[in-house]
């Protein structure tokens, strides 16, 4: 296999991901440009998460073209630090990774700043250094750099950027990264990593021990209902950006907060038990969610 092949594979296989993502990443409805816009995006997104989680593929070939050495493969800050450098050559050379040379010609077309980009690498090195949150404010300034620069990359990419817009997509940023969260705490405790506000654990009487249990207890289910209505609020309170937009982005932007509000409903529906495994909202529950959406009725 030569080197442009196995470049072209590892490309392939992150982009690829994107089916199994909790929310369509660019759908078909969306003019052609859009999508490969927003795909080049996610290609990005998704390379900094595999890094920060681990989950590269086997090899080392991403490394190897950050220019790591085989000594360095498995130090995911030394990777972080050589894929910021690798960004930055998007905005003032020639990258060497394949999927930040496709994202070269989306920031050019529409120039797209480096800020959103660097949070997100900021907030897969956070993930390396911290694993607990003290405070739910904590917990927010965490999502400011892992979740909020996707909307507004998006707002970015879409033309369609203004304060007002970014404050209400920051919201619905942050609430789907809460509901990723409350989704995901079983799977997340086993990577060592707590995103439930530590005060908050205390307030119900929740130990880290207790978000192993097969299933959760009456503890554990009222902090999680406590935080899926927190989520709730930060959708309602984004909701709004839906109807500064027109044709398809409303669409998408429906689908997005459509999508956190089946999943909070979803996790309502389960007793608030996220312990046995993720509640994921039906076809039909999340259609129906974009129909209240799109009529501003939620």
């Amino acid at each position: 296999m030569t080197a442009t092949s196995a470049a072209h594979d590892l490309e392939r296989a992150t982009l690829d991901k994107a089916a199994g993502e909790n929310f369509p990443v660019a759908p078909f409805f969306l003019p052609r440009a859009w999508r490969t816009d927003l795909m080049a995006v996610y290609g990005f997104a998704r390379l900094v998460d595999d890094i920060g989680d681990g989950d590269l593929a086997p090899g080392g070939a991403d490394a190897r073209l950050l220019g790591v050495s085989a000594t360095d493969a498995q130090d995911r800050l030394v990777l972080l630090d050589a894929f910021e450098a690798d960004l930055r050559r998007v905005f003032d050379g020639t990258p060497r990774h394949p999927l930040l040379r496709r994202l070269q010609p989306t920031v050019r077309r529409c120039a797209l700043p480096v800020e959103p980009f660097l949070a997100l690498i900021a907030a897969n090195r956070q993930d390396q250094l911290v694993a607990r949150y003290e405070t739910y404010d904590d917990l927010l300034a965490y999502c400011e750099l892992s979740a909020n620069p996707v909307g507004r990359l998006v707002l970015g990419v879409t033309g369609t950027s203004t304060p007002e817009r970014v404050r209400r997509s920051d919201a619905i940023c942050t609430a789907l990264q809460i509901v990723e969260h409350l989704q995901d705490v079983k799977e997340d405790l086993g990577r060592d990593r707590v995103y439930l506000p530590a005060e908050d654990m205390k307030r119900f009487h929740v130990q880290e021990a207790d978000l192993a249990a097969p299933t959760a207890g009456a503890s554990v289910r009222a902090l999680v209902a406590f935080e899926a209505e927190r989520a709730r609020d930060l959708l309602n309170e984004g909701a709004p950006l839906v109807g500064s937009v027109h044709g398809r982005l409303k669409l998408l932007l429906a689908g997005f907060v459509a999508g956190g509000r089946a999943a909070v409903d979803a996790i309502a529906a389960a007793a608030y038990d996220v312990l046995p495994g993720p509640p994921k909202p039906g076809k039909v529950q999340l259609l129906r969610e974009v129909g209240v959406t799109l009529r501003g009725e939620g």
